[in-house]
């Protein structure tokens, strides 16, 4: 493996590396900047050398740390999963725009110049690789479960995300889901009203983690089955409370797995591995009786006038059932919390931002306005929400975007 550095300013990363990007925490909801300048070595961008007449071996990447264990134990002990963005800007400043890093058996390559992030997605090809999550893969592989398109590779994947982009993203397809996701936004407002009315004082101040993860699961599901499944009643149904809590022990049994192997926490039948896999189980089990229980209404009739993604999917024939089941799970599981939080932060950065909040709501009035309440024109007159919305994404990314570049050599700025 090498990072060669080439005569036009530019070094190259080549194959069997985990590239993790992403933008830091910049307070750009405030300021016109739209790129940092990060500081290399002992405080000077420029200290890296324009040129060089050879190739560099990639033991040069700038590291803060060979011995992947030892940092380990001190991304542990200084709780470091917990500012992560925060601790990316300060090792993107310490160590110019493009480091590496050895956490556990992890040995990755972070770099933060878009320009570097769209040459790498240039060079994916047809069937880009991604970081698969340890946890997830092997839960998937030793309880023998379906893959959907968060865990394929190559053709399958290919196909199966044609499929779902058809369905799921293309603006016919949001016009047709528009009637499933309005409903869930109205009664989600309910909620926050009731509040405020309940605080007497025409203002409240809630945590709204668990209402935002309602209202993300009841949104997903309706998408997916074209049934609603209660989470946001004042009577909550209990299997949807459990699937939810499920899906928040996934993701936290993971993190101490990304970077030790699964199979070692398997192997001494750890907690984090069991509670790990009853939490899969809980979101399979509940994703498959949905899809089983549509797939024999089916046989008894035609299901033309069912809306949601598995009706269609069951309609079309486009996949096979062991393919409907696995992306059917991976959409219920990633559409919570991924959902949530985006718009949690989203909200946070309109209360510290109390000028774009006037001005988004004066662009939703008016919108609201203009449409007469058409929620599928107003989508496209409110300019400033979608950019808000994107904006969110870029500034507090919600993982690590990852890349697995198996066999190429890329170009990056160095």
């Amino acid at each position: 493996m090498m990072l060669a550095r080439g005569v036009s300013h530019q070094s190259a990363l080549t194959k069997s590396l985990h590239c993790l990007f992403g933008s830091p925490r910049e307070d750009v909801w405030k300021s016109n900047i739209r790129r940092v300048q990060l500081q290399a070595r002992g405080g000077d961008l420029h200290g890296f050398p324009v040129r060089a007449r050879r190739p560099r071996p990639f033991s040069e990447v700038p590291t803060s740390g060979s011995n992947g264990w030892m940092n380990l134990i001190r991304f542990w002990m200084e709780k470091e999963m917990h500012n992560i963005h925060f601790r990316n800007v300060r090792n993107f400043q310490q160590l110019g725009p493009i480091y590496r890093e050895k956490l556990g058996n992890l040995d990755s390559v972070f770099i933060i110049n878009p320009e570097d992030a769209a040459r790498l997605f240039k060079a994916e090809g047809s069937y880009p690789e991604r970081y698969n999550i340890p946890p997830w893969t092997a839960y998937h592989f030793y309880m023998k479960k379906p893959l959907g398109i968060l865990l394929k590779s190559s053709e399958s994947w290919k196909k199966d995300r044609n499929s779902l982009n058809h369905l799921l993203l293309t603006s016919d397809s949001i016009n047709d889901f528009e009637p499933l996701i309005s409903p869930v936004t109205k009664d989600f407002l309910k909620i926050i009203y009731r509040g405020i009315e309940k605080s007497g004082e025409g203002k409240f101040t809630v945590n709204l983690t668990q209402e935002l993860f309602g209202f993300a699961f009841e949104t997903i599901c309706n998408i997916i089955f074209g049934e609603r499944q209660g989470v946001l009643d004042e009577l909550v149904d209990t299997e949807a409370k459990k699937f939810i809590d499920a899906v928040s022990t996934m993701f936290n049994t993971s993190v101490p797995m990304l970077n030790i192997p699964p199979e070692l926490f398997r192997m001494v039948k750890a907690k984090a591995w069991r509670d790990h896999v009853a939490s899969w189980d809980t979101i399979f089990n509940r994703a498959e009786s949905y899809v089983q229980s549509f797939f024999q209404e089916k046989k008894r009739k035609e299901l033309e006038n069912y809306p949601g993604l598995l009706p269609c999917l069951l309609r079309k024939n486009i996949m096979d059932f062991e393919s409907i089941k696995g992306n059917v799970t991976e959409l219920m599981a990633g559409g919570v919390d991924t959902t949530s939080m985006t718009l949690q932060w989203c909200m946070y950065e309109m209360a510290r931002n109390l000028k774009i909040q006037d001005m988004l709501r004066a662009e939703v009035q008016a919108a609201r306005r203009d449409t007469q309440g058409d929620v599928k024109k107003m989508y496209k007159a409110v300019p400033l929400l979608r950019a808000a919305i994107k904006e969110t994404l870029r500034v507090t990314t919600l993982s690590p975007c990852s890349l697995y570049m198996p066999s190429c050599l890329v170009t990056l700025k160095f």
